[in-house]
């Protein structure tokens, strides 16, 4: 390793190649996965912060957003369920609201309970839950700023062709889709949400009660309950991800952009790693004439790989953090995980030490009596 380190750094234009190469393809996968997990988390973010244990949705729905209404008597039909503690109604619509300066723009109803406050906002920049109670009143989240106009506490809008007024500013509630959240009362969500109708729903949601196992649950919902489907949280926050990723296109995007930069880091880290070995052919030849062996000489190779994949690695992660900062300052969801960071740590590593075996063949039969040549 400490032959690996004066070899690398000795000549700081060819340590520059290989890390630009390595720093280009991890800091592109890091990109490329941490706006795809963000745009995922976004996908199923009112699924993950409702404080339900199962989702009754229309059948064959196949993601949160685009549900098909489902009757209202589901709901009491879920509650006289044993081992459901408690269920709530929830609309999920689309309408449009008027912009600030003139114009519309589509938004995403989300109607709930403002006693429970399940299904709604989880956290309030200004406002509360249950300001929504009693009237047209609305709550829009801070992400909504950009395409709606500086929303104020108290101002009035247009919604369907009624008009509102904003009670509060939410947190986190960042859409997936193009249209934003606005929350407000169920029963308003239910006039002014296209496509519900009166006496229909989007979900119904239920929390199991203690002593009861969700799985237990929902077979008795299905068993009592029919022309609707039944999914725990968990599997109908997957549902919707995977409709978003492998059915509309989005994750093949994605996927075969790191696949791209994978292969193009695979190439420069190996041309770089393949040149430095032939530029020293003959100082490893050296090595190996002072009674150095084969594996002593591959240990320097992949030691110099090593260092490139963790060297890259390590400024491809400080790039990446600086671009969660910055995207999020333009309105872009990058998300950094630490199962990501040990990923990419890996597939930096795996990239350089892959790209070392192009050099080993060069060295493979190597003989010192290139020494004496010339």
């Amino acid at each position: 390793m400490y032959i690996a380190l004066r070899m690398f750094f000795y000549d700081k234009a060819k340590a520059l190649v290989t890390l630009l190469g390595v720093v280009f393809a991890v800091s592109l996968m890091f990109t490329q996965i941490g706006i795809w997990i963000g745009m995922m988390e976004s996908s199923s973010i009112i699924i993950d912060h409702t404080p339900a244990d199962i989702w009754l949705t229309s059948k064959n729905s196949r993601n949160f957003d685009f549900s098909q209404s489902i009757p209202e008597y589901i709901y009491y039909q879920a509650l006289s369920v044993p081992g459901v503690k408690w269920a709530e109604k929830l609309i999920v619509a689309w309408g449009l609201i008027t912009e600030k300066e003139g114009g519309t723009e589509s938004i995403e109803i989300i109607g709930y309970n403002p006693d429970t406050g399940v299904g709604g906002p989880w956290k309030m920049k200004e406002g509360a839950t249950q300001d929504v109670k009693n009237g047209y009143f609305v709550i829009v989240d801070q992400s909504a700023m950009k395409k709606l106009g500086n929303v104020k506490v108290g101002e009035y809008r247009d919604i369907v062709s009624r008009r509102v007024q904003v009670r509060g500013i939410s947190e986190g509630a960042r859409a997936f889709t193009t249209a934003p959240f606005v929350f407000m009362a169920y029963d308003v969500a239910q006039q002014l949400g296209q496509l519900i109708g009166p006496d229909k729903t989007a979900f119904v949601v239920a929390k199991v009660a203690p002593g009861y196992s969700v799985r237990d649950v929902i077979q008795h919902l299905k068993e009592k309950i029919h022309g609707v489907d039944v999914y725990s949280s968990e599997e109908f926050s997957r549902k919707t991800r995977f409709y978003w990723t492998f059915e509309t296109g989005i994750g093949s995007s994605f996927l075969l952009t790191i696949v791209i930069s994978f292969l193009i880091g695979m190439l420069i880290v190996g041309q770089t790693l393949y040149n430095s070995t032939s530029e020293y052919i003959k100082e490893y030849g050296t090595l190996m004439a002072l009674g150095a062996s084969n594996l002593d000489v591959y240990k320097i190779v992949f030691s110099l790989a090593i260092i490139s994949g963790v060297l890259g690695f390590a400024i491809s992660l400080a790039i990446t953090a600086l671009l969660v900062k910055a995207l999020a300052n333009i309105g872009m969801v990058m998300v950094m995980k630490p199962w990501v960071n040990f990923f990419m740590l890996g597939v930096a590593l795996f990239m350089c030490i892959s790209s070392a075996f192009v050099s080993i063949n060069k060295i493979k039969h190597l003989d010192p009596y290139i020494l004496f040549m010339g």
